[in-house]
């Protein structure tokens, strides 16, 4: 089902495009609407209205997110390949093993409970290793509004692990 959108920019004229070009490349429609999404989202927070080809400006949008996505999830599975490896190597116990992967994604949820932008500086920053002035110029923010963000995001996570200890 198409959602109904306003024809602002020219952009909203090119998501069926969009999405068909984004599912035969990832042989997946869900994971092409979500793209999509993404695209749009992301394209609708810029000043996109000196976009002279709205189409192609759409098209590199998606790309550099999925590849942007794509090395999140080769950089989350060399972590945990890396966890695994050390987990297996210092100690050879299964069960300190399975509290490291409970500990990731107890993490991961902590995370999601965070405001967006939040999220956004700690992934970029710890997993993806931006520095805070990279951040700040890809959200359009000052380096210190960064800071406060991965402050907040770092209370956040010792106030929801407080007291837990392997």
């Amino acid at each position: 089902m198409t959602p109904k959108l306003p024809r602002r920019h020219g952009f909203f004229e090119h998501y069926e495009e969009l999405v068909g070009t984004w599912t035969r490349r990832l042989r997946n429609r869900q994971q092409a609407e979500d793209l999509a999404h993404d695209t749009f989202v992301r394209v609708l927070e810029s000043d996109s209205s000196a976009v002279e080809q709205p189409r192609a400006y759409l098209h590199q949008t998606a790309r550099n997110i999925a590849v942007d996505g794509y090395r999140r999830e080769d950089r989350r599975g060399a972590m945990e390949s890396e966890a695994i490896d050390h987990s297996v190597s210092s100690s050879g116990d299964p069960e300190h093993f399975m509290h490291a992967i409970q500990l990731a994604d107890s993490i991961e949820r902590a995370l999601t409970e965070l405001p967006v932008n939040c999220r956004k500086v700690f992934v970029w920053q710890k997993i993806e290793g931006l520095t805070q002035a990279e951040i700040a110029e890809r959200l359009g923010l000052s380096k210190n509004m960064v800071e406060k963000y991965m402050i907040r995001t770092l209370r956040h996570l010792r106030d929801r692990f407080d007291g837990l200890h392997p």
